[in-house]
């Protein structure tokens, strides 16, 4: 299947975003058009601003792990494994190829806005899916809150937050130590089993959560 004439825009802003060393301030959409080999006149008959298609290509980041956990979830035998594909598949996606990924190459570069984009994209398109297994959850009894909906937030905005290394070191011993403490709260907050979230910082199928995290388990 050939790809829409939005998916190349999109792809094309993509790999400008992860190539440029100051992302979305340098970027144009005249560049965009070249890029994709596409007239200008055709950008702005699907988008109003440069601004507009950065907003697209972060949500379509997000979206792509959101397609991955539901891609999965018939294979899930419960709420906490629901809980940790959900995790899985958004964490996979953020970091999976730092060459190529928006998302990772966003988080190494300084620039608070689109920082910002990132969380409250993450908290929009994560945060229901993630009310709706919390309400699941509290009727299975494998995790407890009255919030639902103000939990998912504060757990995704929360997530989000840690793994930034414009805020926070990125060495592999600070982000084990980070998401261990954080599988701890979570547990303690949600009255989930102990080791309920022990997946954010171990490994799995051979693989880790997170890239950097291996030289820092133990």
């Amino acid at each position: 299947m050939s790809e829409s004439k939005i998916d190349i825009i999109l792809n094309s802003a993509r790999q400008l975003m992860c190539s440029m060393a100051d992302p979305g301030k340098d970027i144009t959409v005249d560049m965009i058009a070249k890029n994709a080999g596409i007239g200008k006149g055709s950008i702005y008959y699907y988008f109003r601003s440069k601004d507009e298609i950065i907003d697209a290509v972060i949500e379509r980041s997000y979206s792509t792990a959101i397609s991955e956990y539901f891609d999965n979830i018939d294979k899930c035998s419960g709420t906490p494994e629901k809980i940790k594909t959900l995790f899985r598949s958004i964490l996979r996606e953020e970091f999976k190829d730092s060459s190529k990924n928006l998302i990772v190459s966003l988080h190494l570069k300084d620039d608070p806005l689109l920082h910002y984009k990132m969380m409250i994209t993450a908290i929009r398109t994560i945060s229901p899916i993630l009310t709706k297994l919390l309400v699941e959850g509290a009727k299975d009894g494998s995790v407890h809150t009255d919030s639902p909906k103000e939990s998912a937030e504060m757990i995704v905005a929360m997530l989000t937050f840690l793994l930034d290394n414009s805020f926070f070191p990125s060495d592999s011993e600070s982000i084990y130590r980070k998401l261990r403490l954080y599988a701890r709260v979570l547990e303690t907050c949600l009255k989930a089993e102990k080791g309920s979230f022990d997946f954010l910082f171990t490994r799995s199928d051979d693989e880790n959560i997170h890239p950097t995290l291996q030289a820092g388990q133990k």
